[in-house]
């Protein structure tokens, strides 16, 4: 048990929904949860559930589609209960871990559930996991649902799952969960006002987000959360809102940032000044952000599309959905009545598509057919899965595959194969990494690896991509935890002359030779 009772839960939308939870868990051992942005679930509902019988003890995995979310929500289900991170409520994520002996809910990233799967398939210790914001459709947290029910059918009947979110077809959900009940908690925790403010077409997008931003300074008060769809933008943005407005404090939020940058913009500001944060979709849910009242979205998202062409993802800027703008207003609601700003007009807003779409549908699934592999799938269609993947892809994953030796004939996984998987990155750059390491080249493609996994760069110009990673703290963790799972001390540093060696390890489709007296044309 937990060794002291559970605290007083804030009265929030969530727990009205608590008793329907706790009877289709108990019941049918699976259930799914929708409910609104602000209701309380992520942080509630895991503290709620932390006694129930069924449970008997056993641990929580609350998975979150991000590092900031993870790290928050564990920090605020700590605060309720009047301890520090790590006693009952702790997280685990890329480079960090806050656990102990006495963890109860353990708040981890969705690709870490399909490495505990992978490694102990029958989850020991575990008694219900909670996949959180499942509307958000990562390739991650798709595969890790399918092998957890997986697992729950063929070895742990015991484990219990539920799914939750606040944009959510739940009857397909549902029926993915064998006929799961469907709970709803209905409200959202306080209003608020949408104001379309179109912006032109031609106006770049940094540029028009810091003029929204100032508008929404001289409108409202409180502090202001903008959605931009990556760092450049968020520069652009800033840069602007610096220069015009007076007593302000900006802070920039995005994946590349360090776990320290990122936490100290979402602290209230000490000095009293107004904040603003501009934020990519890194802050679109699972967060409430102290002082927020405001919300101005540019409307944009960056995101992986696979070019079947040059066999690898390519990070494209997109319209969000209709959906994601309403998770991205519900950031305005969270603490009292709020405004949100859409840069855009709301007849454009009736042409957004309804939901963003699954990484299934669009990324490279190189990785995923391996993990399959590795759990002893060639064929997807009968997992649990709602969308089955893109034809063209998975054709391409497992012939990609082959080709790296990463599969036999009969497409079943090598130990090669099982080595890739090991590794955190691509199957490309895994077996790039592995034929470095024999090479003594480890270092080199350590940062190559890095830069191209952390950072959505492409091939074409490692050298300048490197060179701009280098100050990035997010490339080095990546950079040492490479290394040591390679067994190669220090950080080291890339040599430049050695990146073509590197790239042809993992792209050698791209080697070509270039023409006598021609500098576009190649001999491949």
């Amino acid at each position: 048990m937990t060794g002291r009772p559970l605290p007083d839960l804030p009265d929030l939308p969530v727990l009205e929904a608590l008793p329907g939870v706790k009877a289709a868990l108990a019941r049918e051992g699976r259930a799914v949860l929708s409910a609104p942005p602000g209701s309380g679930k992520t942080t509630l509902m895991p503290l709620a559930l932390l006694d129930e019988p069924w449970l008997a003890g056993r641990k929580i995995l609350l998975l979150e589609p991000r590092r900031l979310a993870a790290r928050a929500s564990a920090r605020r289900m700590a605060d309720l209960r009047g301890e520090s991170v790590g006693e009952t409520v702790g997280y685990q994520v890329r480079f960090e871990r806050k656990i102990s002996g006495r963890t109860r809910i353990e708040v981890i990233t969705e690709g870490l559930l399909t490495r505990r799967l992978q490694s102990d398939p029958e989850l020991p210790g575990v008694g219900l996991v909670i996949f959180d914001e499942f509307h958000e459709r990562s390739l991650e947290v798709d595969l890790a649902l399918a092998l957890a029910l997986d697992a729950r059918a063929n070895l742990n009947p015991q484990l219990r799952v539920l799914v939750m979110s606040a944009t959510l077809d739940t009857a397909a959900v549902a029926r993915l969960l064998g006929g799961a009940p469907v709970v709803e908690s209905s409200g959202r925790l306080h209003p608020v006002e949408v104001r379309y403010r179109p912006v032109k077409s031609d106006e770049r997008i940094g540029d028009a987000m810091g003029r929204g931003v100032l508008v929404a300074l001289g409108e409202t008060q409180g502090d202001v959360l903008a959605f931009l769809p990556g760092a450049r933008e968020i520069r652009d943005a800033q840069r602007i809102v610096e220069e015009r407005a007076r007593g302000v404090s900006v802070h920039p939020l995005y994946g590349d940032l360090s776990s320290a940058e990122q936490d100290a913009a979402l602290m209230p500001a000490r000095d009293g000044r107004r904040k603003v944060i501009l934020a990519t979709n890194i802050a679109q849910t699972s967060l409430t952000v102290e002082g927020v009242t405001t919300v101005v979205d540019s409307g944009y998202l960056r995101a992986a599309r696979f070019d079947l062409g040059a066999g690898a993802n390519r990070l494209d800027t997109l319209r969000v959905s209709r959906a994601s703008a309403e998770q991205r207003s519900g950031r305005a609601g969270r603490l009292g009545p709020g405004t949100a700003y859409r840069l855009w007009s709301e007849e454009q807003h009736g042409r957004l598509p309804a939901h963003d779409t699954p990484e299934i549908l669009a990324a490279d699934l190189t990785r995923f057919a391996l993990e399959l592999a590795a759990w002893g799938i060639a064929d997807p269609t009968g997992l649990a899965l709602l969308d089955p993947p893109a034809p063209a892809s998975w054709s391409y994953a497992r012939e990609l595959l082959g080709e790296l030796g990463a599969l036999d004939a009969g497409g079943r996984i090598t130990a090669h194969g099982r080595e890739l998987a090991r590794l955190p990155t691509s199957p490309r750059l895994a077996h790039m990494l592995l034929l470095a390491q024999q090479a003594r080249l480890a270092e080199t493609a350590a940062w190559l690896a890095a830069t191209l996994e952390e950072r959505g760069a492409d091939a074409t110009d490692a050298a300048a991509a490197l060179r701009r990673a280098r100050d990035s703290s997010r490339v080095r963790d990546s950079v040492r935890q490479l290394l040591r799972m390679l067994e190669v001390e220090g950080e080291g540093r890339p040599d430049e002359n050695e990146l073509g060696r590197a790239i042809a390890w993992a792209f050698p489709e791209r080697i070509a030779r270039r023409r006598a007296g021609l500098t576009t044309a190649y001999l491949c």
